[in-house]
C-alpha cells in the first residue's frame, strides 16, 4: 500500500448533525475513550489507507478542537445539512490532483466496521476503474472503494442524502463484493437506542 502508484485514500464522511441524537455531532460521540471521528481515522489507517481525508460539518469547530486529526486533510462542508451527497462530493474534490488512485469511503457513525473490513475492501483494488464494496451476508454496505475513474460520475450524481447510491445502482454489474460479515458489524449510530453499541 506504500507504493505511490497504488495509493488508496481513506475518505471519512463525518459531517452529520445527529438530528435524532438531540443534535449532537456524531463525530464527537465517544467510543473506546476517543471521539468517534478519531477512532474511525485510526481504523482507516490501520486498514492500509493513506492519506486520510475527513469531511466535517456539524460542530466542525468543536470537532477540530476536541479530536486529534493530525496528518489528516480536513475538509469543511458548509452545506452539510443538505445531506451526505454534498460531503461525498467535497471529499472527492479534495482528493483530485493528489495522485491517489482510489478513495475508500467510510461513515463516522459505523464504528462496528473497523480495520479488518477496510483492509479487505482495499485489497480488492485493481486499478482506477475498480468499484469494490463490503457485503454483509451478501448485502452491499460500507466501506466502499471508488477507483479514481469513477469520481466524476459519482460527484455528478451525489445529491441529498443519496451519496453514491444512484451511481452504484447504475453500475451494479461492475461492483466487486467482499464479504465482511465475519469481521465487522454494519450498524449505524442514529438514535439514543443505538448508543449502546458505543464502548
Amino acid at each position: 500500500m506504500t507504493d505511490t502508484h497504488h495509493r488508496i485514500a481513506g475518505l471519512l464522511l463525518a459531517a452529520g448533525g445527529g438530528r435524532r441524537l438531540g443534535g449532537r455531532p456524531k463525530a464527537l460521540l465517544t467510543h473506546r475513550g476517543r471521539p468517534l471521528v478519531e477512532y474511525a481515522v485510526g481504523e482507516l489507517r490501520a486498514g492500509g489507507c493513506g492519506p486520510v481525508h475527513v469531511v466535517l460539518g456539524a460542530g466542525a469547530h468543536e470537532v477540530r478542537e476536541r479530536a486529534v486529526l493530525d496528518g489528516c486533510v480536513v475538509v469543511q462542508n458548509p452545506d452539510w445539512t443538505a445531506g451526505m451527497g454534498s460531503s461525498l462530493r467535497l471529499g472527492l474534490e479534495s482528493l483530485a490532483g493528489t495522485g491517489v488512485r482510489a478513495a475508500l469511503v467510510a461513515l463516522v457513525d459505523q464504528p462496528g466496521i473497523g480495520a479488518a473490513a477496510v483492509a479487505r475492501v482495499a485489497a480488492g483494488f485493481r486499478d482506477e476503474s475498480s468499484l469494490v464494496s463490503a457485503a454483509y451476508d451478501g448485502v452491499r454496505g460500507h466501506p466502499v472503494l471508488f477507483g479514481a475513474g469513477h469520481w466524476a460520475g459519482i460527484a455528478a450524481s451525489a445529491t441529498g442524502d443519496r451519496g453514491a447510491r444512484a451511481y452504484l445502482k447504475a453500475h451494479e454489474a461492475a461492483i466487486a463484493l467482499v464479504e465482511c460479515g465475519d469481521v465487522a458489524a454494519p450498524y449505524d449510530i442514529d438514535t439514543e437506542a443505538d448508543l449502546g453499541h458505543l464502548e
